[in-house]
């Protein structure tokens, strides 16, 4: 638990998010996608606990051992009134530990921040929805609407055993108008009349596996042989350096608009004929990734495996290789062959590919009751600030409800102190880490949200 003078002069709210967060982080519920990963129960146990206390009913959903997911409800005095979700997931993805300078899952607070995987992608998140949901229950919060927490396992590996599982067996419970999740708040621009991103749409997964066969034979007579790693390493290498079009939406031209650059910079974003040289020679290569990112198809080749197995001594005779697949608004499985065409050119007739996992990119619209609230919940810390829509190019349990016809944003209110670029590269990264200020602001969001919103 959290001590010291770090929280000395913190509210009681921020100390409780702080250390339902630690908790969460040192339960190791670590989601390397295979069935016996995650156990998400162990988080699922605590937010049980922390919910309960305030006399809420909390229910439990466990499809598959130790991979349960959390559900607690305020019940609202209109049944005709919007509903809304907070909903976080509470596994996260495994940790290198040699790449940190800290305990990955010591918890530790230093200077200011709390150090640990999950700290951002999104345990931070996570307890903050929790410890406001019940602040919420405790102050006697009755809302037009339903208010739910949706506690989620799972989300790291493709929701299989979490909001995917819910969604197709138990709707009923975790069904909702509106939903706030991860990836949202950061601070752009100008300090004096900052833009603050929120999370609206995200691009699609269409994740491949390509299967490269060969002969096998000695490895030792490997002249004229027909070897599948070779003819891999050929395939790997043409994806790597393959560079589609761009594509630019009306979002992503807001996007450039959020971030205050020069006019140089802006228009170099906005010209289709130049933004990826540009990128390419961009001082930082974090925000170069990001913007490429969002603007282009990906092909990313991530693992290489022997279907067969092998050893030194044989000349394999396949190689399958796993390829993360992110696609842009209107893009399907009829333009990621395209892609896949274009980028193997002679060798794509050489290539078995099987589709691993697909989901289409999905949007929210902003003109809604929701975003509204958040825009007031933003102006009592930050009078001057705006919310700017974005997209993301990774993926979040928003498609679940937006494949339903359901409005999902990524929200949450961080200091602004925290750099987007530095905050960025702990996704999955070595010492990721989030500090008390943004702990406080994003609790205190959630809950004023939910007061708007609700009454």
């Amino acid at each position: 638990m959290a001590s010291g003078d770090d929280l000395n002069s913190e509210s009681a709210l921020t100390r409780e998010s702080i250390e339902l967060l630690q908790v969460m982080i040192r339960n190791e519920c670590v989601n390397d996608g295979s069935e016996d990963t995650g156990h998400e129960s162990r988080n699922a146990d605590v937010l049980r606990q922390v919910l309960e206390g305030a006399g809420l009913d909390v229910q439990t959903y466990e499809p598959f051992p130790d991979r349960a997911s959390v559900v607690a409800r305020i019940e609202g005095s209109d049944p005709n009134a919007p509903s809304l979700c907070l909903m976080g997931h509470t596994d996260v993805v495994p940790v290198t530990p040699e790449g940190w300078t800290h305990d990955p899952f010591g918890a530790e607070i230093i200077d200011g921040e709390i150090w640990g995987r999950g700290a951002v992608d999104m345990l931070n998140i996570t307890s903050s929805m929790a410890v406001a949901f019940r602040h919420l229950a405790n102050t006697n919060f009755t809302p037009r609407g339903d208010i739910i927490f949706f506690g989620v396992a799972d989300e790291e590996a493709g929701s299989r055993a979490g909001a995917e599982w819910l969604a197709q067996n138990e709707w009923s419970a975790v069904e909702a108008d509106y939903v706030l999740t991860e990836s949202g708040g950061l601070h752009l621009g100008d300090p004096e009349t900052p833009s603050i991103m929120m999370n609206v749409g995200e691009k699609g997964i269409e994740w491949r596996r390509l299967r490269v066969r060969g002969t096998p034979g000695h490895g030792s007579r490997p002249f004229r042989s027909d070897n599948a790693l070779v003819r891999a390493a050929a395939v790997v290498q043409r994806l790597a350096e393959y560079r589609p079009a761009p594509q630019f939406s009306e979002l992503w031209r807001r996007q450039v608009q959020s971030f205050g650059f020069d006019d140089e910079t802006t228009a170099a974003l906005l010209d289709p004929g130049a933004i990826t040289e540009y990128l390419e020679e961009f001082p930082f290569e974090g925000v170069a990734s990001h913007f490429y990112s969002c603007t282009h198809t990906t092909l990313s080749p991530n693992v290489v495996d022997m279907p067969n197995g092998s050893k030194s001594n044989i000349i394999p005779d396949a190689i399958d290789i796993e390829v993360d697949i992110r696609t842009l608004p209107g893009e399907g499985p009829a333009e990621v062959d395209e892609h896949l065409r274009a980028a193997l050119g002679d060798l794509a007739d050489a290539v078995e590919i099987e589709t691993v996992l697909a989901y289409p990119s999905t949007q929210s619209r902003i003109e809604t009751p929701l975003w509204d609230s958040m825009q007031r919940a933003i102006a009592k810390p930050f009078p001057t600030a705006t919310m700017d829509p974005h997209l993301i190019v990774g993926f979040t349990d928003s498609r679940i409800y937006r494949e339903r016809g359901k409005v999902a944003y990524g929200a949450g209110l961080f200091s602004p102190s925290l750099d987007p670029v530095s905050y960025s590269e702990r996704f999955h990264g070595n010492d990721e880490r989030i500090d008390i200020e943004s702990m406080a602001l994003t609790t205190q969001f959630f809950i004023d949200t939910v007061r708007d919103f609700g009454s």
